[in-house]
């Protein structure tokens, strides 16, 4: 892990929530690194790799991300405020492990964010 990443995973910390790459590297200018957005954005990609970010897609399709808890999760999102809730997934494990199967297909992996509005709005 590079000082890059170690930089990126401090502020998603601090944010504590969802944020796009562009949000970052604001945070990290007001805070006066020079770091660039072509590097925020290979860092990110280097943290989803390696499994210690996650990534979403908002509904406009601009990346998002956020640290990510230690097992495999799935995600309900707020369509208004954006407050994301992990949770577990196993009927969507079970029907992707057989869909797989039926079309023969190994090495599977899936994601599943679900989408609607919170209790609070």
């Amino acid at each position: 892990m590079n000082k890059s990443d170690l930089k990126l995973i401090a502020v998603l910390e601090r944010t504590g929530g969802f944020a796009s790459a562009q949000e970052l590297h604001q945070i990290l200018r007001r805070e006066g690194d020079g770091i660039g957005l072509t590097t925020v954005y290979r860092a990110l990609q280097s943290l989803v790799d390696d499994k210690i970010v996650d990534l979403l897609r908002r509904e406009d399709g601009e990346a998002i991300y956020r640290l990510c808890g230690d097992t495999h999760h799935h995600h309900l999102v707020c369509k208004s405020c954006g407050d994301t809730v992990e949770i577990e997934g196993g009927a969507i494990e079970k029907w992707a492990k057989t869909m797989a199967e039926e079309f023969g297909f190994r090495e599977v992996g899936h994601t599943a964010e679900i989408f609607g509005i919170c209790s609070k709005c």
